[in-house]
């Protein structure tokens, strides 16, 4: 699997995993196109990788929940570069029951982890399209199909990631351009680090590995579909949660 001369942008590709399968396309020869929410952030990151390996990163500020934001950085990535691979991977939680859930909950949610793929990606599929290639890879998760309690708002977002998967690449596949999803599970971030160690014990029983996952497991996945070897699958979920569903 070699991306010599392509160029992966990964949205929230400043920590955990987006940071990983930054890492993974980097080490396979990829230039990167690493954003966060301030440009220090993803400056920091774009500086480590290309201290590591021999490729070309570019850093870009990136606010999901502003349009304008998100609008001025596609144009600055597209007068600086083109984009090859697109990882959709960036995301928000803010748990909450439904009852209880305050309209800013359910809105900053659904703007983070869906509205904004359609500003990002619609822009970067048009430069695929006139390509004649393209690899979008979209970050699902184990609860946009099982659901989970607390979630309706993550949830929802990551089911609907899903049935955007699979429309678009029934779209784009005649101007090769595939498009797949990835759906962790339970994964070894900091946001499943601070979680009780009895809640923390019930998730891991109900995962037939027993263990949670690890960045670098999505980041392999992510890797493989973006590749050549990959070829001949679009429209696809993997899932990626050691048999937990």
């Amino acid at each position: 699997m070699k991306f010599i001369n392509k160029t992966a942008l990964i949205t929230g590709s400043n920590r955990g995993i987006g940071k990983s399968i930054a890492s993974a396309l980097a080490q396979h020869g990829a230039n990167i196109i690493i954003t966060a929410p301030t440009k220090d952030e993803a400056e920091i990151t774009a500086h480590e990788l290309s201290q590591n390996f021999s490729i070309k990163t570019y850093a870009f500020e990136l606010n999901l929940l502003d349009l304008y934001s998100i609008e001025k950085a596609i144009k600055a990535i597209e007068d600086t570069t083109h984009v090859d691979i697109l990882v959709n991977n960036a995301g928000i939680t803010k748990d909450n029951l439904f009852i209880k859930m305050k309209p800013q909950e359910w809105e900053d949610v659904i703007k983070v982890n869906f509205t904004s793929i359609f500003y990002i990606t619609q822009p970067i599929i048009k430069s695929m399209i006139k390509r004649r290639w393209g690899r979008i890879i979209n970050i699902s998760s184990v609860v946009g199909i099982m659901g989970n309690a607390g979630q309706t708002n993550y949830a929802s977002t990551k089911a609907a990631l899903i049935a955007f998967t699979k429309s678009l690449a029934k779209e784009v596949g005649s101007r090769n351009i595939t498009v797949n999803a990835v759906a962790p599970g339970f994964i070894d971030t900091p946001m499943t680090q601070n979680l009780p160690e009895e809640v923390k014990e019930h998730y891991r029983k109900q995962i037939p590995l027993g263990r949670f996952g690890t960045p670098e497991d999505v980041a392999n996945s992510v890797l493989f579909l973006a590749s050549e070897e990959a070829s001949y699958i679009t429209g696809e979920v993997i899932n990626v949660n050691g048999g937990m569903l």
